[in-house]
């Protein structure tokens, strides 16, 4: 991206070009919205974070060094996003709230108001009161590779989505809205779907916390044949920081992941070896295989984030894992880094 008359650096200076930028970050407190919101603070943005629960956003703020504005929200009110959005004006919106990534989250009327509807009612309230003068993108969105559902081959942005989960068939729709939106108003904007994505700040009882948090005794795991794409949580969050950067189509989607395939029982394999975990301890085949889990697909392809970006997630498994527990230890002895 090269700079322009507006003063923005090229990246991929992150500190120069997000310095003083206001940002609004919704989903800020969850797994991925928390490195997003990390970086951006690394970088010098002018965070205005919509929170449900204040104290509970604090608390995990105070963690992951995240400094800003918190204002307490029910993002399903589209007067209150307006008046949000008007009294802050922020240059670039990045919607990380999603819902039925953790398992206990299975209200159906939540899955369409958050996945479905609120995409939509962002890029309309960013289009009206975003502060003019930001060379890339006005809203980042994060979907997710479930859009596509179990049709094969490499995935490409392009492919006929058929979706077959609750939760796939929802974020589809949050998607196709919003490119609806944004092409009826010429409003830069990117869905970023997101593969299986790791790292500190998981969910109990995924695989990684489910390994990290492993006793003296056996651990229970699936056969572990099903691939995944395993991308890195700060990849992630850079992955997105880049794409809000980039000078996308209104409502294009950009599959950001690493491009590579691997079993699950490999990942498990490679993080007990990281984190000392006796091969005999892992139990595969102990637990059954979950239907939403087997999508049989090639390699997704990424060919889309390197043309916008000139940038591939670069954190092989092993190391993320031991980022992961090294991030977690440091925290545990009450280190915000």
């Amino acid at each position: 991206m090269s700079s322009h008359a507006t003063g923005y650096p090229a990246w991929p200076s992150p500190e120069g070009l997000f310095a003083g930028v206001r940002v609004l970050v919704t989903g800020a407190a969850g797994f991925i919205g928390r490195w997003v919101a990390r970086r951006l603070s690394q970088a010098g943005a002018d965070l205005v974070l919509p929170v449900l629960e204040r104290s509970t956003a604090e608390a995990v703020f105070a963690r992951y060094g995240i400094r800003g504005t918190i204002v307490e929200l029910d993002l399903g009110s589209q007067q209150s996003l307006e008046r949000l959005l008007g009294e802050a004006r922020p240059a670039v919106l990045i919607n990380l709230a999603g819902y039925g990534v953790n398992r206990s989250e299975r209200e159906e009327p939540l899955f369409w108001r958050i996945n479905a509807d609120l995409p939509a009612a962002l890029a309309r309230a960013i289009s009206r009161h975003r502060e003019r003068g930001w060379p890339g993108a006005a809203l980042v969105h994060a979907g997710s590779i479930a859009e596509y559902g179990p049709i094969g081959g490499n995935l490409a942005e392009d492919s006929e989505a058929r979706p077959v989960t609750l939760y796939g068939k929802t974020k589809l729709a949050g998607t196709s809205s919003l490119a609806e939106v944004c092409r009826d108003r010429g409003l830069p904007a990117v869905t970023a779907r997101l593969a299986t994505v790791y790292g500190p700040g998981e969910q109990p009882g995924r695989l990684l916390p489910t390994l990290l948090a492993a006793g003296a005794g056996p651990v229970p795991l699936s056969a572990g044949l099903q691939k995944r794409d395993f991308t890195y949580v700060e990849d992630v969050s850079e992955g997105i920081l880049r794409l809000a950067a980039s000078r996308p189509a209104p409502g294009e989607v950009v599959n950001l992941v690493t491009g590579v395939l691997t079993t699950v029982r490999e990942f498990a394999e490679i993080a007990a070896r990281v984190l000392e975990i006796e091969p005999e301890r892992l139990n595969f085949g102990v637990l059954p295989t979950r239907p939403d889990e087997e999508m049989d697909h090639l390699p997704v392809t990424n060919a889309r984030l390197r043309r916008l970006t000139g940038w591939t997630p670069p954190t092989g498994i092993a190391e993320g894992v031991r980022r992961t527990r090294d991030f977690l230890a440091l925290a545990s002895q009450g280190d915000r880094r």
